[in-house]
């Protein structure tokens, strides 16, 4: 779904999991400072958006979800994962209620299988669930502005910023109160020095939450009756995560950026040492130049100097060992 945000000037798409929005708009470390500063957005309508409204919808989604959402009250954000049976992540939910719906954006293209599966756990339940994607498009709001949110069919209120879900047919209209645009790899670096994982690309088809920090936010750990949650339970209690996130500091002498998948080594095996992770995210960041986010295996010491394909990295605990 190609944003009409792209119709403004400088606008460069983006590519691979990202198309249909901005990469960026012409400058990209000015864009980053915007956002830093709260006077930009960031156009997010590639995501998918999932309703669900009914009378038992918060009290039936607790039990699917890893987060407690029985008594979330009113335009209070959260997060929370759905699980396989084995407790690997599927799906992330980034969640409000406004009362009378529960509205939730997750990764472009994923809307579909979540709907399934949410449909396949419906049961007796009073529950309605919908694919609203085509209607409502998110844009992000850096903390900190002045835009105003009216119009907006929910609101998530974040410690960084603000994700509107705004009616589609009024993203084109809208941009100019908004503030400053940003492009999606503005706003992915400042996701990456945050150290927010991101589902597929923190992840893959064995990643469990602890693995990646979301034990943090989008996991409650008194709570239970979800699928996953005994593999949950016993790897906090019981035993560690077989690999942890790590923020990497890269060397800025190579022009090209590592990516997603690029295997992570100690530095002193060099090039044909044992692969011990792999790159999950990548950005240029105003301030701090190249950076990434990696997983990799538990025992890695945290104060090894590590390398990311070609490029030497320093390396910050994210997930502790």
């Amino acid at each position: 779904m190609r944003s009409p945000l792209l119709s403004l000037p400088g606008a460069v798409p983006a590519e691979g999991p990202d198309e249909g929005v901005a990469a960026h708009y012409g400058d990209l470390f000015r864009e980053q400072r915007e956002l830093a500063a709260g006077r930009a957005f960031t156009d997010l309508s590639h995501r998918g958006v999932v309703t669900v409204s009914g009378p038992d919808r918060l009290s039936w989604l607790h039990l699917l979800l890893t987060q407690h959402v029985s008594e979330l009250p009113p335009g209070q954000a959260t997060e929370a994962l759905i699980l396989s049976p084995h407790g690997h992540v599927e799906h992330a939910l980034y969640l409000v209620d406004d009362g009378t719906t529960t509205w939730a954006h997750v990764e472009p293209g994923t809307q579909g299988a979540l709907i399934e599966y949410l449909r396949r756990m419906q049961f007796m339940y009073r529950v309605e669930i919908a694919d609203a994607t085509e209607e409502f498009a998110v844009v992000h709001v850096a903390a900190g502005s002045t835009a105003p949110a009216d119009g907006a069919a929910a609101v998530r209120e974040l410690p960084y910023g603000r994700d509107l879900f705004l009616p589609r047919a009024e993203l084109a209209g809208r941009a100019a109160e908004l503030g400053s645009p940003a492009g999606i790899w503005g706003y992915e670096a400042l996701r990456i020095e945050a150290h927010r994982p991101r589902l597929g690309f923190e992840t893959d088809h064995r990643t469990i939450p602890h693995e990646v920090d979301w034990l943090r936010t989008a996991v409650h750990l008194q709570k239970g009756c979800y699928r996953g949650q005994e593999t949950v339970a016993r790897v906090h209690n019981l035993g560690r995560p077989p690999r942890r996130l790590v923020f990497l500091h890269l060397d800025g002498t190579e022009e090209v950026l590592p990516p997603h998948g690029t295997e992570v080594r100690l530095a002193a095996d060099g090039p044909d040492g044992r692969a011990l992770g792999f790159v999950t995210s990548s950005a240029r960041h105003y301030e701090l130049g190249p950076i990434a986010l990696a997983l990799v295996k538990r025992n890695v010491p945290v104060d090894a100097v590590l390398r990311a394909g070609g490029v030497p990295a320093s390396q910050e605990v994210v997930v502790a060992p």
